[in-house]
């Protein structure tokens, strides 16, 4: 049997500190969402002036990226090559940049989505955030 690795809360609020940090530092309005591998969101958090619906696409990101076990961005660029047909793959809503797989030795414990800004400020903002649990 193998032994599996999770998010535990105090990951949550260091992922969390540190993709707001970055927000915050580039004056970027975002909402921060954090899933666990399954998709399921555990944390949610609307800066002050992030966009109402971005609190809807933050963690569609998430979730994309922690069902996929890949950055959300490659379902994005399989669109954007003319791959229309991959927009009725189910479950999967947040086929933009922002959601990227927290990754621990091979294996994708969750992921975080960023929505606010540019889409690759989005995912900067993303891997500050898992960069702070050292992954």
């Amino acid at each position: 049997m193998k032994t599996k690795s999770f998010l535990e809360l105090s990951d949550l609020k260091a992922v969390a500190a540190a993709a707001e940090a970055e927000a915050l530092k580039n004056n970027w309005a975002v909402t921060i969402a954090i899933v666990d591998d399954g998709g399921h969101l555990l944390w949610l958090q609307r800066l002050d002036g992030a966009p109402a619906v971005s609190a809807h696409i933050a963690p569609a990101k998430a979730n994309t990226a922690a069902l996929g076990r890949r950055e959300s961005k490659v379902y994005e660029d399989i669109v954007n090559g003319g791959r229309t047909a991959f927009l009725s793959a189910p479950d999967l809503k947040g086929l933009l940049e922002g959601g990227v797989p927290i990754m621990k030795d091979g294996q994708c414990i969750g992921a975080v989505g960023v929505s606010g800004v540019k889409s690759t400020e989005d995912a900067q903002i993303a891997r500050a955030g898992i960069a702070a649990i050292g992954l």
